[in-house]
């Protein structure tokens, strides 16, 4: 008993006993035999046991006390609504505005303002125009519903430029299935672009989003639902759903043999997406030369014809809508089939493309003019520079082609690139001071020269259009001043001295210089 006393001990001190499978026998032999340890030394073999530190006392929770008198802040949210979200495809450090640039407006004056907008013919206000358009921005007066109303009015205005990819994207972005009216602008473009069959398998599996019965109908033929479509069809004519002009379009649609021989259909006065694709489809297809320039973009599809491509491809590129490499790409897809019109410009410029990939300065003095001619044609100055103004810059051109290689570069990208050179005359010296920035010391005899001087001499900005943007509509005082700045590109003096001076003060310094050079050079009518 003395031993199993002992083990007793040693594990209430805190011994780590280790259990043997061994006879009580043995354990007393081995016990018997080893030599006794003193408490000093039985004390340093064993571990440090740290004692757990006391907890402090919890003190009560306590109400919170007031530090003043006054009434704390209360911050009001729509319940359901959440915080909005910015919508748009190029980020605010590419476009350089802030996200709050719609803040301060409401959308029914930003809608105002783009249905008043003129036609826009400069390239550069045109560019500034689709930034405004791309730019990723938050909901005008923080509202989630007003972003949305928002992205719906921005994206009809990008339908009604002709930009139907970016508008896709946009709508895409801001969510097809928000609202009927958000599946409706996707549908058009859809149509347009013919990719509609996403489109409607989504409103297969969701009816809701639409109540044109010309979508459903056109939907359900597509996926090989004639039963439904012609039900469907059965209905809005018996309960006149439709006009009699869509009615008669969608008959011929569902049922072509039984209009063999008869005369064609009268193309309506107001041509929609869904309209021209039936007609397509039936064989009448419109020409797209009299229609707004989304139309054109139909043609870019591989069923149009090359002509057809390249009248399209210049229209969209003249308005901004089509970007310069697609549209180098349908100008060099092969060689011209015939003379006259169009075709030179494209004969022109495969040939100044064709010297410019060899290296040969002298085959590209000789086609450089001929080519910018055929540009200056067609409107499409600003783009054949992009395009070519980097592979232009390090030949040795001379004389007539070297002053011609200057110009280019001048409505190009890298316009502040160009000096005024050894020996400048007043037009290059002016020139050269409006693309580094400068105020020029010269008047050459060139369109709106004294306007132009005085914006970067002695700027005068629009001061109305100053103070909205200091309150939070930096948006609404761009687009009026790009309707200011469209106005002087059109020959009005002061608006265009005004125009380039607010840009100036709004940091829009790129802008200003680019639009100062192209209405110095461009030649418009």
């Amino acid at each position: 008993m003395g031993v199993f006393r002992q083990i007793s001990a040693l594990c209430l001190l805190g011994w780590p006993a280790l259990v043997h499978t061994q006879t009580a026998a043995q354990t007393g032999a081995q016990a018997q035999n080893a030599a006794p340890l003193s408490v000093i030394d039985w004390l340093g073999q064993q571990p440090k046991i740290e004692m757990p530190k006391p907890r402090q006392p919890v003190k009560p929770a306590e109400a919170p006390v007031a530090k003043t008198a006054l009434a704390p802040a209360v911050t009001v949210t729509t319940l359901g609504e959440g915080s909005p979200r910015a919508i748009g495809l190029v980020p605010a450090n590419v476009t350089g505005l802030p996200l709050d640039l719609w803040s301060g407006s409401s959308v029914a004056q930003i809608t105002t303002l783009f249905d008043r907008l003129p036609e826009l013919h400069l390239p550069a206000a045109r560019a500034l125009f689709y930034t405004l358009l791309l730019a990723e921005a938050t909901a005008p007066e923080g509202r989630a519903a007003e972003g949305d109303a928002l992205a719906l009015a921005r994206v009809s205005a990008l339908i009604d430029a002709g930009a139907l990819d970016p508008a896709l994207s946009l709508i895409e972005q801001a969510g097809v299935t928000t609202s009927p009216d958000h599946f409706a602008l996707w549908m058009q473009v859809s149509l347009l672009l013919g990719t509609e069959d996403r489109a409607c398998t989504l409103l297969e599996q969701k009816p809701f989003l639409t109540i044109d019965y010309s979508v459903r109908i056109l939907c359900a033929a597509r996926a090989g639902n004639w039963d439904t479509a012609s039900l469907t069809f059965g209905s809005a004519q018996a309960l006149q759903l439709l006009p009699a002009e869509r009615l008669a379009l969608l008959d011929r649609f569902l049922n072509p043999d039984l209009f063999e021989g008869e005369p064609l259909l009268p193309t309506p006065r107001v041509m929609d997406a869904i309209g021209f694709r039936m007609f397509e489809a039936i064989g009448e297809r419109p020409q797209t030369r009299m229609l707004p320039p989304a139309f054109a973009v139909a043609d870019l599809r591989d069923i149009a014809g090359w002509k057809a491509q390249l009248e399209a491809a210049e229209r969209l590129t003249r308005i901004g809508a089509l970007p310069d490499n697609r549209f180098l790409g349908i100008y060099t897809y092969r060689e011209p089939a015939a003379s006259g019109g169009i075709w030179d410009r494209v004969e022109a410029l495969q040939r100044f493309d064709t010297a410019l990939r060899t290296n040969s300065v002298d085959a590209v003095a000789k086609t450089l003019r001929p080519a910018w001619q055929a540009m200056q044609e067609a409107e499409l100055e600003v783009s054949f520079a992009t395009l070519y103004a980097d592979a232009l810059k390090p030949l040795s051109l001379e004389g007539t082609p070297a002053g011609l290689r200057d110009r280019i570069m001048l409505l190009s990208p890298i316009y502040e690139s160009v000096g005024a050179g050894t020996s400048p005359t007043p037009e290059t010296a002016f020139l050269a001071a409006i693309a580094a920035g400068e105020a020029p010391s010269t008047r050459p005899d060139i369109r709106q020269a004294d306007a132009i001087a005085s914006a970067f001499s002695t700027p005068s900005p629009r001061q109305a259009l100053i103070d909205q943007a200091q309150n939070g509509n930096l948006g609404v005082a761009i687009l009026q001043a790009i309707a200011l700045l469209e106005e002087g590109a059109n020959g009005d003096t002061a608006a265009l001295r005004d125009a380039l001076s607010t840009l100036r003060a709004l940091g829009l310094e790129d802008i200003a210089r680019r639009a100062a050079l192209q209405v110095s050079l461009l030649e418009r009518n």
